[in-house]
Order: C-alpha cells, then sequence, then structure tokens
C-alpha cells in the first residue's frame, strides 16, 4: 500500500490499481493524482491488488470501513486470444456497481477492456496515452460526483 494522504480531515479517495500491465495502468494512476491536485484538497491513498478481478472485494472492504469518500478502481482487461477476459470485465464492472449502491460510496472504473488488444508497441503506446486522459477523466468526475453529493446533503 503506498499513501499519498496527509494528516489532516479532508476527505480522502482510495485509489485501487491492477498490476497486470502496470507499465499501462501505472499512467492512469500518475494521471488521476496529477488532476486530483490540481483540481481538489481531496487526499488520495493507493493501493495495489495483483489483477482487474481482486478489485471490488478490495473496495468493497475499503467502503465498509467509512474513511473513504470515493473509491477508484482501474485495470486493464486484455483478450490475449482468451474469451474469458469479457467475463472477468463484467464481473468487475458489476461488482463495482453492487458495492457502490449497497455503501453509497462513490466507486468509479478505470478498468478498461480493449476488444483487440495485442501486445505491440503501436497497441501499448497508444493504451499508455489513453490511460492518461481515462485517469483525468476519472479525477474531474470523482470531483464532480462529490462536489454533486455534498450538495445534496445541505
Amino acid at each position: 500500500m503506498t499513501s499519498t494522504a496527509t494528516a489532516t480531515s479532508k476527505p480522502t479517495v482510495a485509489f485501487i490499481q491492477a498490476c497486470w500491465h502496470r507499465d499501462i495502468v501505472d499512467r492512469c494512476k500518475d494521471s488521476f493524482l496529477k488532476e486530483m491536485a490540481e483540481h481538489s484538497d481531496l487526499n488520495v491513498e493507493c493501493f495495489e491488488v495483483p489483477g482487474a478481478f481482486e478489485i471490488p472485494l478490495h473496495a468493497k472492504l475499503l467502503a465498509q470501513t467509512g474513511k473513504y469518500a470515493a473509491i477508484v478502481g482501474a485495470g486493464l482487461v486484455t483478450d490475449s486470444g482468451i474469451y474469458k477476459h469479457e467475463y472477468v470485465a463484467q464481473a468487475v464492472v458489476s461488482g463495482l456497481m453492487q458495492i457502490q449502491l449497497e455503501t453509497t460510496t462513490p466507486i468509479f472504473s478505470v478498468v478498461l477492456t480493449p476488444h483487440n488488444f495485442h501486445n505491440s508497441e503501436d497497441h501499448i503506446s497508444f493504451f499508455r496515452e489513453h490511460f492518461v486522459v481515462k485517469g483525468a477523466e476519472a479525477a474531474a468526475a470523482c470531483i464532480g460526483t462529490l462536489s454533486s453529493l455534498a450538495k445534496l446533503q445541505d
């Protein structure tokens, strides 16, 4: 577990990253952290899990602590010629939605499943850059959602 949080009363967001395809998913995390630092005063704590399939359980346990204003899961599920990637991706997204509804903790998914991922430099380069965009989008969605939910509680 890596932490970028400080000992303050500012709300904290959990960022859970799958380690498969770390060189690509790290780009999402870095972009997310940069955007959060530039556009919010939220703390972020980062967690790692082996693969995307492990993200929902980790998210649920974090949500149940009540310590996190929001949780973000990031990973890359590739087909690699094996059909099961579709089942893994569906299970992860369904699990994250279920956790969000059960705990009322906002959950954001940057778990992407490209239709045709090839372990070539062209695809790897494309997805490295794509994850930079997705990290920034996830930060904006997180900030916007937390702001919107705060207004509902006023």
